[in-house]
């Protein structure tokens, strides 16, 4: 048993000339203090968690503290961390992190993240682990700070590649690693040449489609771990997507990989409120929608290329947002019609005389009378700048104190924003760049006042404020201007795939495969174009709909058996 070690100054009192004198107290303070930092740093038993000491404003959950203590105990800091969405895995990144750095193992470290995960790594690590993280935004970065957060894309790129394979790490985290599930790709090969003592994959979905995949990812962590690719295939694998000898694949695979489930797991999530507000669109700005999906039907007839089809889309999109939001487009096409004197000028310029006659908004109004009505702090989500200015000085109009948040700010900014959100602003208005790398679990109120056509990145949205630590239910509200191709989207959404109600990990598999043929925003808009009437519109999306649910069955099925193959039924 370890004794703390106090001395008492009353105890030393013959000595109290020295004590007391320029240098013998101060001295004295100074030992004190070095005996007290030295306690601090004992570890009583080797899995006791010091860093559990030392974090601020949060809990760990039982599940990650679990991690934690068999990645550094069993796995010796080489581990894949594949819990299922929404479990945490960064939260046990960061504290395996801070562990090793408090038991002085870890003096710098590498941490590879998608390119919109940066900021809210690098502000995680701070705020909640008080690790010194940088965000990676020059080369130089890469010799003067210890511990630095950048994109995979940026980082495999010279000169930044140079740099990261000259250096030693003593810890390598990839977030999302299961991109790096073909051992054939530049970013596979790239995290195999990085010189580093320990690491960490993250990832939801470490086998997606066949168990190769996992053989690769085991093989970045600890090389022959699985034996030779050969080796593998003939004792483990029995075909694409079957296994055999699963006992002992499953005894293999947990020694480096953790994976924690929802089921088993007292999360006490809150509830997702969805609520469909209805708009009715004044005269005008019907007159102007009409004419607006008149004008995209006839060009895309017309349409030579993709290009074509891509901008007819935004505005397509864009006149169910707002008028100051059609006009930049307009605008544009304007100027290419008088440049060119193409024959779209006259067309163009009816829809500019149509859109100064659109003197109110009925979607801006419905945004202020709701936000009246909520007590509590508002996250409005629009795809257009446009948009958000107008939304931005309605509010301020109705006297209600929102900020803006974009893509174009800089991180700074972007920082300011937030802490003006937190405490100060009842409404942030932010545009899709509100919808990456932030969290607003103070926030419980979303309004999606456009609402994307890929619901991949409508759920990205409410994931900014409906994740661990959220105490309260979340209340969404889509907006659907009645009669217009928003409505049928917001239908296809919420009612024919239940957006709402189909987990995020999942939702990616299922977009990733639909994907594979055609981009899901084209898709629709062909729908939508080529339909001859309203109801042939509901037809055609409520197939998709189907060929989706049907998409989303087979993924399902799939994960429940690589499941049992791979971590058994039971909790690993």
């Amino acid at each position: 048993m370890q004794f703390p070690i106090r001395w008492d100054r009353t105890w030393f009192h013959p000595f109290q000339d020295l004590l007391e004198s320029d240098t013998g107290w101060a001295g004295w303070e100074h030992f004190q203090l070095a005996i007290e930092a030295a306690e601090t740093q004992i570890v009583p038993q080797f899995d006791t968690l010091l860093s559990l000491q030392q974090i601020q404003g949060f809990n760990p959950l039982p599940h990650q503290v679990d991690v934690v203590r068999r990645v550094i105990g069993e796995m010796r800091g080489r581990a894949i961390l594949a819990d299922e969405v929404g479990l945490g895995k960064t939260i046990e990144a960061g504290l395996i992190l801070k562990e090793y750095m408090i038991r002085g193992l870890i003096k710098n470290a590498l941490i590879l993240v998608p390119s919109s995960l940066v900021l809210q790594w690098t502000r995680e690590l701070n705020q909640k682990f008080q690790i010194p993280a940088m965000a990676q935004k020059k080369a130089w970065m890469w010799d003067q700070y210890p511990i630095i957060v950048a994109s995979m894309d940026t980082a495999k790129r010279e000169p930044h590649r140079d740099h990261i394979l000259s250096k030693n790490y003593d810890i390598l985290i990839v977030d999302e690693a299961h991109k790096l599930k073909n051992r054939r790709t530049k970013n596979w090969q790239f995290i195999n040449e990085i010189k580093k003592k320990y690491c960490l994959l993250l990832t939801a979905t470490p086998v997606q489609n066949e168990l190769n995949e996992l053989y690769n990812l085991v093989t970045l962590l600890k090389p022959g771990q699985l034996g030779q690719q050969s080796s593998f295939q003939s004792e483990y694998v029995a075909g694409k997507r079957k296994a055999k000898n699963e006992e002992q694949l499953r005894e293999e695979i947990g020694r480096v990989l953790i994976r924690n489930r929802r089921r088993d797991q007292q999360l006490n999530l809150t509830k997702r409120i969805v609520q469909t507000i209805p708009i009715e669109l004044s005269h005008a700005e019907r007159t102007l929608y009409e004419a607006v999906t008149d004008f995209v039907r006839n060009q895309y007839s017309q349409a030579a290329d993709l290009k074509s089809m891509l901008a007819l889309l935004v505005l397509q999109k864009e006149v169910c947002s707002s008028r100051d939001a059609v006009f930049h487009t307009l605008f544009k096409l304007f100027q290419k019609g008088e440049k060119h004197k193409h024959h779209l000028s006259p067309e163009v310029a009816h829809l500019v005389e149509l859109l100064r006659q659109v003197t109110y908004s009925s979607k801006v109004q419905k945004a202020v009378e709701l936000i009246q009505n909520i007590p509590d702090k508002v996250i409005i989500f629009t795809e257009y700048r446009a948009t958000q200015d107008m939304l931005i000085r309605a509010l301020a109009a109705a006297n209600i104190y929102a900020i803006p948040y974009r893509g174009g700010f800089n991180r700074n900014k972007k920082d300011w924003m937030m802490e003006l959100f937190q405490k100060r602003a009842q409404v942030m208005v932010a545009t899709e760049a509100g919808g990456e790398g932030i969290n607003l679990q103070f926030c419980h109120h979303i309004i999606n006042y456009d609402m994307p056509w890929n619901p991949m990145r409508v759920e990205q949205r409410i994931g900014r404020v409906h994740r661990l630590g959220q105490k309260n239910d979340v209340y969404i509200y889509n907006f659907a201007t009645k009669n217009t191709i928003e409505e049928h989207i917001i239908w296809l959404l919420h009612e024919k795939i239940q957006l709402f109600e189909t987990v995020i990990g999942e939702l990616e598999v299922i977009l990733e495969n639909l994907e594979k043929e055609e981009s899901v925003e084209q898709r629709l808009m062909q729908i939508i174009l080529e339909a001859k009437d309203q109801e042939q519109v509901r037809e055609r999306l409520g197939e998709w709909g189907d060929k989706f649910t049907q998409k989303k069955k087979e993924i399902v099925e799939h994960n429940i058996v690589q499941e049992e193959i791979v971590y058994g039924s039971a909790k690993s």
